[in-house]
């Protein structure tokens, strides 16, 4: 039911929504900051070596702060990296279409579900290490990793 004007609250003092914040707070549903606990136990999951959760943690720490729908850039050459691993635009996935090396939409990277993230991922730390990464480089490669001791428990629940 619609007010009579004299009834109706007057709203002309409140500030316009742009659509770029509708979009950003709608694409803010699909994404998920992980705690360390729970990062580690979908690391595990998705089959990454026990011995290496540290590495892979500090990595995604570094590179994403743990939030699934990063995207950083532009680099240096133009590129932009994608979701908890920063997964390069130039290299390895194509914005808005399957391509590159994983033959990925890089979309696929910001969203919540980061099993196809993992198996680019793979692939890439299969052919460079996890040197692939400036973030592992300049902060975990020779310097004290994550204690992750305390996720040990969140690991055999499901």
């Amino acid at each position: 039911m619609l007010l009579p004007n004299h009834n109706r609250p007057d709203i002309s003092h409140r500030s316009t929504i742009k659509r770029a914040d509708i979009c950003s707070q709608i694409s803010l549903t699909r994404a998920i900051v992980f705690t360390r606990c729970e990062l580690v136990k979908e690391l595990t999951i998705n089959g990454l070596p026990e011995d290496q959760l540290p590495d892979w943690v500090c990595l995604i720490e570094s590179e994403s702060s743990r939030n699934s729908s990063a995207i950083g850039g532009p680099n240096k050459n133009g590129s932009y990296d994608y979701g908890l691993f920063q997964i390069n635009d130039r290299y390895w996935c194509i914005p808005g279409k399957l391509g590159g090396d994983c033959n990925m939409d890089c979309n696929d990277f910001i969203d919540d579900d980061i099993t196809d993230d993992i198996k680019c991922t793979k692939k890439i730390y299969k052919r460079h290490g996890f040197n692939a990464w400036a973030g592992w480089r300049k902060r975990c490669e020779n310097h004290t990793l994550p204690d992750l001791s305390m996720c040990n428990n969140t690991l055999s629940t499901c």
